[in-house]
């Protein structure tokens, strides 16, 4: 073979001994398909100190190379746009891409995003997220972008900021019609909170719910094949409550938004 005998023992000493990494990579893939491929390398280091376990990142990402584990990501653009004009009240844009906040409720952000299912059929999701820790706390899903179905989500959260909020809150959305309306002004002023605005075609100013639509499209919808309204429904109900209290985020120190609520609340009391 034309090389040293010490290099050949040595090489066959190798082939003989066990894979050092074998229980990393069945952790590694057992936690990547608990979460059904929608961590990288980075979530899954994360995920895995929080579980209490020791591992340097750049070996996460050898092993998931080795494994072919790869967070895939799909395209496929899907917006609904819900801007009529002036037809109604168009708030300041009191947020001005101010997206952080230390105080629970002090801020939140809404939007409508659509989705197609089977028999030419739409659902629509109207979600409300606080900035402090990323909650979805109410959501709403209809076949039509009607106004009561924008109403349903805020309703849901009213009870919800009556109880917990500290500050004044303010709720900020893009122009769409159903946030002109006089219903949601009057219901906005009605429970004292303030209204804001993103300016006209600038999704960069509703910067944080534009994400989580991304997410969600990225994670549970793209790449897949269409299913029915009902269906989907529950699949998005399923995801949502995957997001809230499971699903780690760096910048909540690898906790889910509910966890870093609930640990929040902890210290402060």
């Amino acid at each position: 073979m034309d090389i040293p005998e010490a290099t050949y023992h040595y090489h066959i000493k190798l082939m003989r001994q066990e894979d050092p990494d074998v229980e990393w990579k069945a952790l590694i893939l057992e936690t990547f398909e608990q979460h059904k491929g929608r961590y990288g390398y980075r979530r899954i280091h994360a995920e895995l100190r929080v579980q209490g376990h020791i591992i340097n990142h750049k070996k996460v990402q050898r092993i998931m190379k080795n494994l072919g584990l790869k967070c895939v990501k799909f395209i496929r653009k899907s917006r609904y746009k819900s801007y009529k004009g002036t037809v109604g009240k168009v708030a300041k844009n009191l947020l001005n891409r101010r997206f952080r906040t230390p105080y629970s409720l002090q801020k939140l952000v809404t939007d409508v995003t659509e989705f197609k299912c089977t028999d030419d059929e739409k659902l629509y999701l109207s979600p409300i997220m606080d900035l402090y820790n990323g909650e979805i706390i109410g959501f709403s899903m209809s076949k039509r972008p009607s106004l009561d179905f924008v109403l349903d989500s805020l309703k849901q959260v009213l009870p919800i900021i009556q109880k917990r909020a500290e500050y004044r809150t303010t709720i900020h959305s893009d122009q769409g019609w159903h946030y002109q309306h006089n219903t949601w002004v009057r219901t906005l002023r009605q429970n004292r909170i303030f209204q804001s605005m993103s300016r006209k075609a600038t999704c960069a100013d509703n910067a944080a719910m534009e994400n989580f639509f991304s997410l969600l499209k990225q994670e549970m919808y793209y790449g897949e094949q269409l299913i029915s309204y009902e269906t989907l429904q529950k699949k998005i109900k399923e995801y949502i409550n995957y997001y809230n209290n499971v699903r780690i985020k760096q910048k909540l120190a690898g906790m889910s938004p509910v966890n870093y609520r609930k640990h929040a609340s902890q210290l402060a009391a």
